[in-house]
C-alpha cells in the first residue's frame, strides 16, 4: 500500500534536474584556485601571511574544487579563514568569542599541514555554543 502513495507522489513531484556545470567552469573555478588574491582583513597586515599558509590556501582550494567535482557545494577553506583572522588580530584586538574561533582554526590548520604543535595553553580544539555570555 505504501508503494501505491509512494509512485502517486513521484509522479505528482516535478523533476528537478541537477546543474550540469560545464567544462569552461572547471577551468574558471580551477583557474581562480591558483591565481585569485587571498582576502586579507584592510589594514596592511596581507603581506605578512607566512609561505606555508599561502601554500596551504591554494592547496585547500584545490581541493575544494576536486569535491565540486563529485557534486558537493563549495566552501571557503580552513586556511583562508586562519588568514583572514590572523591579519585581523594584528589590526584590532580580537573579542574572546573570536578569539576561540580564530585558535580553533589555527590549531585546525596548523595540525593539518604539519607545521609545529599549537602549544598546550593557546589550541582549541573544539567550540561550544554559548548564548548566555
Amino acid at each position: 500500500m505504501t508503494e501505491l502513495f509512494t509512485d502517486e507522489l513521484e509522479a505528482a513531484m516535478p523533476r528537478v534536474k541537477a546543474k550540469q556545470k560545464s567544462g569552461e567552469h572547471h577551468i574558471s573555478e580551477l583557474v581562480g584556485a591558483l591565481a585569485d588574491p587571498i582576502i586579507a582583513f584592510p589594514g596592511g597586515w596581507g603581506d605578512t601571511l607566512p609561505d606555508w599558509l599561502k601554500n596551504a590556501i591554494t592547496l585547500e582550494r584545490l581541493e575544494i574544487n576536486m569535491r565540486e567535482l563529485k557534486g558537493e557545494e563549495p566552501t571557503g577553506t580552513d586556511a583562508e579563514a586562519c588568514a583572514y583572522l590572523y591579519t585581523a588580530a594584528l589590526t584590532q584586538p580580537l573579542d574572546h568569542d573570536w578569539s576561540e574561533i580564530y585558535l580553533y582554526i589555527a590549531t585546525r590548520v596548523y595540525s593539518r599541514w604539519g607545521k609545529s604543535e599549537m602549544p598546550e595553553d593557546i589550541k582549541v580544539e573544539s567550540l561550544s555554543l554559548d548564548f548566555n555570555s
